[in-house]
């Protein structure tokens, strides 16, 4: 070797790569070829064959009992507290969201805890105290009518409800549980948190009180979402809208009777009426006012077909048939007054107002604030009266009017209107609108706008800290911080009082006589004290006399405790689950999650009322990164629906189908999947990720085979004595190291598997693999070379096997279990993450292997479709770089056993600074080049090459099948002496 070759394969100096190699050849991995096959049954036991116990196919019941045997034998139950007993530089903290206690767990459940255990597993391999703690949601409306089904609530006390909606949450968590723990989740499982548990109810009035004290959450009579199904208030969180919606939408009248005073003097203001337009003609009886917008252009109209005129904006005279009079400004129109159309002797005013749009309508709206927000704001602006009509039923009570009065404000009192409106001749037109419309997210029926006593929180005065919170927050996708904003901007307040019994009770009292609310710092922290001690029944089992004890009315410097009544509203449940940072976090050093993983319905949800709360309490998120996945789907892309019939149940998934695919199949398919995205899951995604772990499996049980008798505590070789090209497998495997740390970094275990994927069949089975069987196979088996090679093989086996750990944890301790070169007891989650070392990335020597591969390429193309081993390769480089790195691959001048010769899987090698003169006539001839490029371009040099290929006139060697022996009947050189040692 020359001295610059030396230089740069042993020196410290650096080189950048000018080219990959992918390699050509054969991709069986698993069994030997035709061509490195012993046909001699004389030398067939002298070849070294892989051997492994490590089965090629796991299937059926044998799949599912051997996934469950390797969680028993591997302690995947203790993993999660051995780990956190262990001492850690670095911490981990994954917040879980807790999923719903209403029912058995779904496919969607296990894209998300799947997800979340990949990411927990690798960073525990990386050797980070991992912090996760699962919990459930378990209050609400869902439970509290599922548990009662039929029964209703009719005649039941609330503790008698709440005890029958807890049984049915305890079994609706049991189920869900037995399934995480099945997929492989790992969890302390007997350390969960529950929103039912009183340590979690007095940690979450904690944040209620501070709230309170800051004034953040007071008590108020306005609109709220009302679900007349349900028969509570609903928080924004709470609705789903209906893009179908349909809705009887009319152009009612208004008479003007008294003209603003800027355009009385107007002629043709005679006998005007505003025109408006509503898709609710229900809430017209419960108008106080019509709204204009101040800076807009509005026209007095006529009828085609008689002489009624109308005031409409200028912008929308297109959608109806008018004839123009003449034009104003809509700032003319203040201190103008109209007749109720359905209300005699009733006017109201027209107000200017911000919200008036002109999109759809005649820029005139009528407002009734009880029923709408906006309504609201002008009610309090103009100190409107706030007059409800409408019952919690949804029907209209007796301020409606007798002809009104009992009938549901969606159905029959919204026709009985649209035929007032018509005896009034106050109906212009009428027509069906289909439009966007909340509905009750639990019973799926619509919901109404109606005021009411509740306890609200003013995320108006919340918003902006929240957003600049959230400036520092990591949000994966990127693209779901605008929604995230959005949804902030949308609630300028959130309704967080609920008129049920199974949930955490407001802790507030009313006087009796005043109705005038009790509720403190001192009265808070007392019931919150019980709630620990003895749970939030108690608020119903105690007497008022405990709950309001005289050391805090003294305090309170309030009455008697008999003066005072319990309230009955409890908490939104958004309140629950958002106030979970403060039950499950607290105790950890930043109290704040590393990260929060939930699908794009939390973006409305969880993501945003555990934001306002710690925004309120602490000024800070409680979480650093927020990544939002997608739903699953089935392979049509339809939402998954019993109805339809496209249900993916897990259960059946792992145990159940034919065939039973076992919960790692599941783990690839979430692992595969682009989960920012709505994930598609069925049969053929499901078949796809057995097939392809079975070539996984496959090319693990070549690896695990050819390291039969191999120890590589005592039998590894140094990297500097290996074979370059198993040096250069080991910087290669570096590079798939960082690569693999980096997707699972960025939550993008679909990159893991590409990468894994690529490396697998480009890599390792068309290129190693298919290069080194001679070697591995052939050679003697404590030689140097077979040993370099399975030092590489192990460093492979060990590095791909942690890589795939986290999305596939059963497999990857089944591998552990048969590999060698560690304690019998010892398993792979608790031995660390890929051990790959800087040491292996050599200078010069990419530039040796990949300049050999260049001339590989241009060799293998010469003879299509041909067997390279039949050939005899004459290789001519000037001298100069390229000629040095070739003559370190093979020092003399021809050769069939040298690196250059097996990385060419030619007969023989041929290496000159130029063509010979005696060459062959019929030889293939081909010219290539390769660019030389070290210490970041410093060094450049581009060398061209020559090749020519000729058939050998060699006889293949009967033991190794190589085209190297004297004649058809003896043993090639290299055989020779294998078999007479061993002999």
């Amino acid at each position: 070797m020359s001295a610059m070759c030396g230089l740069l394969l042993h020196g410290a100096r650096s080189c950048t790569s000018s080219r990959r190699c992918h390699g050509t050849g054969s991709g069986e991995v698993n069994g030997q070829p035709a061509e490195n096959g012993s046909g001699n049954a004389l030398y067939r036991d002298s070849v070294l064959l892989p051997k492994t116990e490590f089965p090629m196919k796991l299937t059926g019941q044998k799949l599912l009992d051997r996934e469950l045997q390797i969680q028993q034998e591997c302690g995947f139950a203790d993993l999660y507290s051995w780990q956190r007993e262990r001492k850690a530089k670095n911490k981990f903290c994954l917040h879980d969201g807790p999923p719903y206690a209403n029912g058995d767990p779904h496919v969607g459940h296990a894209l998300n805890k799947i997800l979340k255990d990949i990411r927990n597993r690798f960073e525990m391999l990386r050797g980070r105290q991992v912090h996760y703690i699962p919990g459930w949601d378990c209050h609400g409306l869902p439970i509290e009518l599922k548990a009662l089904g039929d029964l209703g609530t009719s005649g039941l006390s609330p503790l008698q409800i709440r005890q029958k909606a807890r049984e049915f949450a305890e079994g609706a968590i049991a189920r869900q549980k037995a399934a995480f723990q099945r997929w492989g989740v790992m969890a302390d499982w007997d350390q969960c948190y529950y929103t039912f548990d009183g340590t979690y109810e007095a940690a979450q009035l904690k944040v209620f009180q501070e709230m309170h004290s800051k004034g953040l959450i007071y008590q108020d009579y306005k609109p709220v979402f009302w679900s007349p199904s349900s028969g509570t208030a609903l928080a924004e969180a709470e609705l789903e809208y209906n893009p179908e919606h349909v809705s009887r939408a009319v152009y009612a009248t208004f008479p003007l009777v008294t003209l603003p005073p800027k355009i009385a003097s107007q002629e043709g203001m005679e006998s005007v009426s505003v025109l408006v337009w509503t898709t609710q003609p229900w809430t017209i009886p419960a108008n106080q006012a019509v709204c204009y917008m101040p800076n807009a252009q509005y026209s007095v109209v006529k009828r085609a077909d008689n002489s009624e005129k109308f005031l409409v904006a200028t912008e929308r005279t297109a959608s109806i048939l008018f004839l123009h009079l003449f034009p104003l400004l809509g700032s003319l129109l203040e201190g103008g007054i109209c007749k109720h159309p359905t209300i005699p002797d009733k006017q109201v005013p027209l107000l200017p107002a911000n919200h008036v749009t002109m999109v759809k309508g005649t820029g005139l709206v009528h407002t009734a604030p009880a029923h709408g927000m906006e309504d609201y704001s002008v009610a309090s602006q103009f100190k409107l009266p706030v007059e409800c009509m409408v019952d919690e039923d949804g029907t209209f009570n007796e301020l409606a009017g007798p002809e009104l009065q009992k009938l549901s404000v969606m159905t029959e009192g919204n026709d009985k209107v649209i035929s007032m409106l018509k005896q009034c001749n106050a109906l212009l037109k009428e027509e069906q609108c289909v439009h966007s419309y909340p509905y009750d997210w639990r019973t799926k029926q619509p919901v109404v706008i109606r005021p009411s006593k509740q306890w609200f929180i003013n995320t108006e005065s919340l918003k902006d800290k929240a957003k600049e919170a959230l400036q520092k927050v990591r949000v994966l996708p990127e693209s779901a911080r605008s929604s995230l904003l959005t949804m902030l901007d949308r609630r300028t307040y959130w309704c967080i009082s609920r008129q049920r019994s199974w949930g955490v009770p407001i802790p507030v009292f009313y006087h009796k006589e005043s109705g005038e609310a009790l509720i403190n710092k001192y009265t808070v922290s007392h019931i919150a004290q019980l709630f620990k001690e003895k749970g939030s029944d108690c608020w119903w089992e105690l007497p008022i006399e405990t709950l309001l004890p005289p050391e805090v009315l003294k305090k309170s410097k309030a009455g008697a405790a008999s003066d005072y009544v319990r309230g009955e509203d409890v908490l939104d449940i958004w309140f629950d689950s958002g106030a979970s940072w403060a039950a499950v976090l607290e105790a950890e050093s930043d109290s704040r999650a590393d990260v929060y993983v939930e699908g794009k319905d939390q973006i409305g949800g969880w993501f945003q009322s555990s934001l306002l709360t710690s925004v309120a309490v602490r000024n800070k998120a409680p979480y650093k990164s927020l990544v939002v996945h997608g739903f699953a789907v089935s392979e049509k892309g339809e939402k998954m629906s019993k109805s339809v019939g496209n249900v993916v149940d897990p259960d059946v998934v792992i145990n159940g189908g034919k065939p039973a695919y076992g919960a790692d199949v599941l783990r690839w398919w979430v692992a595969e999947s682009n989960v920012f995205s709505d994930v598609q899951i069925g049969p053929s995604a499901l078949s796809s990720a057995r097939d392809s772990i079975s070539k996984l499996r496959n090319t693990l049980k070549f690896l695990l085979g050819n390291l039969q008798g191999f120890d590589p505590r005592l039998q590894a070789v140094d990297p500097k004595q290996m074979h370059y090209i198993d040096q250069y497998m080991l910087h290669l495997l570096r590079e798939y190291s960082i690569k693999v740390t980096d997707a699972y970094s960025e939550f993008d275990a679909g990159r893991v598997i590409r990468v894994l994927q690529a490396f697998i069949t480009r890599e390792l089975s068309s290129f190693y693999f298919s290069i080194i069987k001679d070697r591995l196979y052939c050679d003697a088996e404590d030689s140097l070379g077979r040993r370099s090679c399975q030092t590489v093989l192990e460093e492979i086996l060990d590095g791909v096997t942690r890589s795939i750990a986290p999305i596939l944890p059963h497999m990857a301790e089944e591998v552990y279990l048969h590999a060698p070169g560690h304690d019998k007891e010892e398993t792979l989650f608790k031995s660390g993450w890929i051990k790959s070392s800087s040491v292996w990335r050599r200078p010069g020597l990419e530039e040796a292997v990949e300049g050999a591969c260049a001339i590989r390429d241009s060799f293998l193309s010469s003879i299509p479709g041909k067997n390279a081993a039949r050939y005899d390769l004459t290789v001519a480089i000037e001298p100069g770089l390229l000629f040095e790195l070739m003559e370190s691959l093979q020092e003399e001048p021809t050769s069939t056993t040298s690196q250059l010769a097996e990385l060419m899987m030619a007969a023989r090698v041929n290496l000159a600074t130029k063509m010979p003169r005696d060459l062959d006539p019929e030889a293939l001839l081909n010219h290539g080049t390769f660019l030389i490029n070290l210490e970041g371009g410093v060094i450049r040099e581009e060398s061209a090459y020559s090749i020519a290929v000729t058939p050998t006139s060699a006889a293949r060697c009967p033991r190794c099948r190589r085209y190297t022996a004297n004649s058809a009947d003896c043993l090639c050189p290299r055989c020779q002496s294998i078999v007479s040692q061993a002999h």
